[in-house]
């Protein structure tokens, strides 16, 4: 499978090939989150157990209906029981609380990290980023 990009979303290599990451830089519209959702549903369809990390460091917003598309719901879902890690550097103050929020009520590790602590959501997900990103 190609490194993903679309939009203001770039794949981060890792040197863990069960661990997808991505950065995003700028604002995500509803062609980005569809792309993004039909990418990781195709992970979804070959790999039991991923681990993810997401760098918002950059992120400047999102389409509200970016949500609301089918294939985005379905990833979603099925990252409940795909996901067993889900790190998320430089979040805004709210989506960072939600994280912690949802962390206890589904079955993801889910954690927020400051862009400051980029090596600990990093290790937190059990791989480093193959190129310099």
């Amino acid at each position: 499978m190609s490194a993903f990009s679309h939009g203001p979303v770039r794949q981060i290599e890792t040197n863990n090939p069960d661990v997808y990451a991505f950065r995003v830089d700028g604002h995500i519209d509803d062609d980005t989150s569809e792309a993004m959702a039909e990418f990781m549903n195709g992970v979804f369809d070959t790999q039991d157990g991923v681990n993810m990390l997401l760098d918002l460091s950059n992120f400047t917003g999102s389409d509200w209906d970016s949500m609301l598309d089918g294939d985005v719901i379905a990833s979603r879902f099925r990252a409940l029981t795909h996901v067993k890690k889900y790190a998320v550097v430089g979040a805004p103050e709210k989506a960072a609380t939600m994280i912690s929020y949802m962390d206890k009520i589904i079955p993801v590790d889910a954690r927020a990290f400051d862009t400051n602590e980029t090596d600990k959501a990093w290790s937190f997900v059990g791989a480093r980023p193959s190129t310099v990103y």
